[in-house]
Parts: C-alpha cells; structure tokens; sequence
C-alpha cells in the first residue's frame, strides 16, 4: 500500500514583499504572466525583475543540493570537544611535571625554580624531613647573622 500524498497547506515565512515577489516570480516562470508585468506589478523596472529572478533561481538550486551524511558540527559541540581536549592535556601537563620534578630530585639535578601550577589544583605542602631540616637551618642562619650584626641584642 503506497502512502498517502500530504495535501496541507505551504507554509512560506518571509515578508509580505517577499511572498509577492515570489508569487510574481512562479507566475512569470509558469508561464502565467509576463515579466514585464511583473515588474510593473512589483513596482520595480524589468531589470531588476530579472536580477530578482536569477537570484531566486540560485536559492532554489542552492537549496536542493545534497546535504551532507551523518552528523553536523555545531559550535557548542565543538566548543564541548575543546573543553574535553583541554583538560585531558592540563592532566597531561600534570604528570609529565611530576615526572620532571622526580626525575630532576633522583639525578641530584634539582635547579630551586619552582614549576609552574597547574590551574585548579592546590599546591602540595612539603611534609620531608629533609625540607624541615631545611627551614630550621635558614631560621638559625638568620639568628646567627642578627646576631654577629649586632653583638648588643646578644648580651642583653
């Protein structure tokens, strides 16, 4: 069993001037009228009648092309697959910083720059022994100087 034809109404969106150049335009193709009242109808010359009709003609081939398969690239879905992108790559960065830093710590090749925080993640507190030893050694390196600066403030 075939299935029915649908025979409902066109629905055409567009200004009221439009749809009457329109109308024009499928009445002089059709053979109904011709374009030198069509123009006259429209209240424009006949070669801006016939500029309108090509263009028309362009719109309608346009708008049959074949469109593409499968699914259409939308700016939000392509902003989505970017954001996805980027925070695999900062997790990424992350490692491979650690890795570095590891790496730099076993070789004895530490240079004391400090690298980079990766954004979102709190910085690690040093919880060593090594790094506690460290900052005590700096406080008493600091006394020590106050104190061979200004023999007065030891006496007292």
């Amino acid at each position: 069993m075939r299935k029915p034809i649908w025979r409902g109404k066109i629905q055409l969106t567009g200004s009221a001037a439009a749809r009457r150049l329109a109308t024009a335009v499928l009445e002089v193709l059709g053979g109904m009228i011709t374009p030198t009242d069509a123009g006259t109808a429209a209240g424009i010359s006949v070669q801006r009648y016939y500029a309108l009709e090509a263009r028309a003609l362009q719109g309608l081939v346009d708008a049959l092309e074949p469109k593409p398969r499968g699914r259409r690239q939308t700016p939000q879905g392509e902003l989505a697959a970017l954001r996805k992108d980027n925070k695999a790559l900062l997790r990424q960065v992350g490692r491979l910083t650690a890795l570095v830093r590891t790496a730099h710590r076993a070789s004895g090749l530490a240079d004391g720059k400090p690298i980079k925080r990766i954004p979102g993640r709190r910085p690690r507190r040093p919880s060593t022994r090594a790094l506690k030893a460290v900052t005590a050694l700096r406080e008493e390196t600091i006394q020590a100087d106050d104190a061979a600066t200004n023999p007065a403030s030891q006496e007292a």
